[in-house]
């Protein structure tokens, strides 16, 4: 109980003005000076004009008084409702400045400090000054005090500290707040003493129960649903030999203790709704040096009322030789449970139904929860596919005819991740009820997929450098068609009935040159021109783009999400990205429906449990785009071949196939990735990510936007200077060598790097550009760069390929800077890029 003969201490209120005062004074003594040198009347009349003054001064300050404007504030007045709380609070409270003054202290504190009327009255750091149990904590308030912050801490007193007691428990904050413009802390120090002697009561109460627990003749473990060790006592640690430190850490696994697969036979379990179920299991354990421990578990799981299994409650029976007296039957019992569940191979027992009479723990890992159920739900044949059931259910009928040599069986598993497995199936002797069969299966999954992978990537490995040649060699012509179409256009008005015949040969060449854009990007070749973006901005100007390529019977949602972070891409080729898919959403319902495109961060941890593919790689932070429709769906069997180049589903004409590998290569080039889920008759959603660009990512040299340095209309692009063309391509390289010199510019011509190096030598100007392809015979265009310099050959560079520039670009010497012009090229893109290179470079 507090004191109540003490009283707060409040020396925070206003203080006195000593300027004013002095002030006040010299006005006085001014006006008695001034009073004393006047004349007598015209000190009367000064006499009667400060008396109305002071009336009148009089008069307003009772007025103001009156209606409430003025009013007399006295420190009596200044204990509110607030100030008593404060002061009666069972929590001593003190608020002092920055330089030790105090300026409150409540009659808790005062009573703690051992002081009734403020005198000797002491801050917190004082208070407890002088125990060397708690100078550390007092320290560090001190200093969070000192810097304005916030603190909390719990110190343990001495008996001399805190009186009749034993021992003291306190905890002490400090926070800042102000007072009257100046800095100041509020102490706040509490008597938790009962508090803490609650939780140690709790404390002990609870070690004793452990200490029951663990040192109970028989192991016991909790496992939460994921198959986590929550808690293993000290006896079944002991039989193990793990520490008890390591089971506590949360590092332990039901399949880290259980021998083989014998913890899918845990997790196997299946109960009712609401259901509390115990099975009894002969197994192994394992020991931490991989020794294996025969023992009789009970394990208990309780179901939640949707018939998911909650955390289970196992009880651990020793059945090593001398722990128990046995009979020999129960041995051989014993050791026979053992095996069986032991073994690597799923076995299984099942009658002429193909019911599940018996099976071993790899049986259950193999099939997982596809034969939980009733009776009838657990043949066999419900875990397979339709297409392999008609097999295993002759070879089942078979065996139980009493046949022998029946052919093993080849069948896949339904449900997810296309498991596979190999059956084997063999008679069993006749017992009451009719004869059964014996199966026995190999989990062949992995077998199949590296099968599967390994002819995959050899198909999209020659595909792909198919693809990439193929667009090499054509890009080559495409650039000499183009070329040669913008010198005939530049000899022809628009009036001349030729312009339009030479128009349309250069349309339908930059058609082909698309073409030849979708064969790079699957092959990945193709020239990104990546720039730091906000993906919401993207979506919002294709909006109306998509809007007209669903069309009417189609609607189309774009949710953006809030404060998307940045990428770095290429806006042409992600819009491309976006469309092709919107575009095949659209063709997906025929019958009208709705395409939903979202928008979201994406975090690392989160990104890393989408896939496979990107759970393997370094997690980032990225940004996601889903684009859902609600169409007939992908078949299961279509699935996995649908970013293959040339697959498609559509009919004959209506499709090239490379829409969905054109997307893919672009996505991966970019360093994201993309997935696709489908359910037929409900919808599919394709989902992009991009890893999120980082200020830091930023390059030394800060990338310019096109659009911001855009060449004006007409535009001089004539010049001077020596120009070294480099072209195995002999019709590219005539139109470029034409399209230069009608320009103004000289130009040496070079059909390989190494008649470009004689063409230098030879000649009596040097080049003050040099223009090369990349791919050359003899000598590519990296090697005749690091030749040419290795000459004192400075010249500036401009590669042109129909690869993209970091196919080649690990190839150059080091710190070479280079332009890259990609194939196909029209006149006025060659020329621009030789204009811009020949000016000089600003200082």
């Amino acid at each position: 109980m507090t004191d109540t003969s003490l009283r707060a201490v409040n020396r925070g209120g206003r203080t006195g003005s000593p300027g004013l005062v002095l002030f006040l004074a010299l006005c006085l003594v001014a006006a008695a000076v001034s009073y004393s040198l006047l004349p007598q009347d015209d000190a009367g009349r000064l006499t009667l004009a400060l008396l109305a003054l002071l009336a009148i001064v009089g008069l307003m300050a009772l007025f103001f008084f009156a209606v409430g404007f003025l009013q007399v504030s006295s420190q009596a007045g200044s204990n509110d409702l607030t100030k008593t709380v404060a002061d009666t609070s069972p929590e001593g409270l003190l608020i002092s400045e920055d330089g030790g003054r105090i300026l409150y202290a409540n009659e808790s504190y005062m009573a703690m400090s051992g002081t009734r009327d403020g005198v000797g009255l002491r801050g917190v750091e004082r208070l407890f000054a002088g125990s060397p149990d708690v100078s550390e904590a007092v320290y560090r308030l001190a200093q969070a005090a000192r810097d304005h912050k916030r603190g909390t801490e719990e110190m343990r007193l001495s008996p001399a500290l805190v009186g009749e007691a034993a021992v003291g428990w306190y905890r002490v904050r400090v926070r800042p707040i102000g007072y009257q413009g100046r800095d100041a802390s509020l102490w706040t120090v509490a008597d938790v003493t009962r508090e803490r002697e609650r939780h140690e009561n709790v404390f002990q109460e609870l070690r004793h129960a452990i200490d029951y627990l663990d040192h109970a003749p028989a192991g016991f473990f909790s496992a939460e649903p994921d198959g986590r060790i929550s808690y293993m006592n000290a006896t079944l640690t002991a039989w193990l030999d793990y520490d008890l430190a390591q089971v506590g850490s949360g590092g332990l696994y039901v399949t880290d203790l259980i021998a083989a697969d014998g913890a899918a036979m845990l997790t196997a379990i299946a109960g009712a709704p609401a259901e509390v179920k115990t099975e009894q299991f002969d197994i192994d354990l394992k020991r931490r040096n991989g020794q294996r421990l025969p023992v009789r578990i009970l394990h208990r799981v309780a179901f939640s009322q949707d018939g998911i299994p909650g955390s289970s409650r196992t009880l651990v029976i020793n059945q090593a030789p001398g722990e128990t007296p046995s009979e020999d039957l129960r041995a051989i019992e014993v050791r026979f449970a053992r095996l069986f569940n032991s073994t690597p191979m799923a076995m299984a027992s099942v009658d002429a139904a193909g019911t599940v009479t018996r099976s071993n723990a790899a049986f259950a890992k193999l099939f997982g929860d596809r034969l939980r159920g009733g009776e009838a739900g657990r043949a066999i044949y419900a875990g397979l596919i339709d297409r392999d059931r008609a097999a295993l259910q002759a070879a089942v009928a078979a065996a139980v005819t009493g046949k022998s040599d029946v052919a093993p069986v080849d069948a896949s598993l339904d449900g997810p991740g296309n498991r596979a497995a190999r059956f084997y199936v063999s008679a069993e002797d006749e017992r009451e009820g009719g004869r059964t069969a014996s199966i026995f299966a190999l989990d062949t999954t992995e077998q199949r997929t590296l099968q599967e992978s390994f002819a995959q990537a050899q198909k999209m490995q020659a595909i792909g450098q198919l693809a990439g040649g193929v667009a090499h060699d054509f890009n080559n012509v495409l650039t000499a068609i183009i070329g040669y179409s913008d010198l005939l256009l530049a000899n022809h008005r628009p009036t001349d009935p030729s312009f339009q015949d030479i128009m349309q040969i250069k349309q339908n060449a930059n058609r082909a040159a698309g073409l030849v854009r979708q064969l790079l990007a699957f092959s990945r070749r193709q020239t990104l021109r990546p720039e730091v973006i906000q993906f919401g901005e993207v979506l919002a100007e294709l909006q109306n783009m998509m809007r007209r390529l669903v069309g009417e019977k189609i609607d189309i949602d774009v949710k953006h999400g809030r404060d998307l972070w940045l990428v770095k891409a290429d806006v042409n080729q992600l819009e491309q990205v976006i469309v092709n898919l919107v575009v095949n959403a659209r063709d997906a319902m025929l019958e009208g429906g709705r395409v939903t495109v979202r928008t979201r961060n994406v975090a690392a941890a989160e990104a890393a449990g989408f896939i496979t593919e990107v759970a393997s790689a370094t997690a980032v932070d990225c940004v996601m785009v889903e684009i859902e429709d609600n169409g007939q769906g992908i078949p299961p069997d279509v699935l996995p071949k649908i970013f293959e180049p040339f697959f498609t589903t559509k009919e004959v004409g209506k499709g090239t196939g490379l829409g969905l590998s054109t997307v893919y290569g672009i996505v991966k080039q970019t360093g994201g990735f993309i997935f696709c889920d489908s359910t037929v008759g409900i919808g599919t959603t394709f989902r992009i990510l991009l890893p999120r660009f980082k200020p830091a990512d930023k390059p030394a040299v800060e990338e310019v936007d096109p659009k911001a340095v855009a060449k004006p209309v007409g535009a001089d692009l004539t010049g001077r200077g020596t120009i070294l063309l480099v072209e195995d391509e002999e019709a590219v390289r005539a139109f470029g060598a034409r399209a230069l010199t009608s320009r103004g510019y000289t130009v040496l011509e070079a059909g390989s790097g190494v008649e470009a190096l004689q063409v230098v030598e030879d000649s009596d100007t040097l080049p003050d550009i040099i223009v090369s392809d990349v791919v050359m015979p003899e000598m590519d265009g990296p090697t005749m760069l690091g030749e040419l310099r290795k000459r004192g050959i400075k010249a500036k560079m401009i590669f042109v390929s129909g690869y993209a520039e970091d196919a080649f670009e690990k190839n150059l010497p080091e710190g070479q800077e280079f332009t890259f012009l990609p194939k196909p090229f029209s006149l006025k893109q060659l020329v621009e890029t030789v204009k811009e290179a020949m000016e000089p470079d600003p200082t």
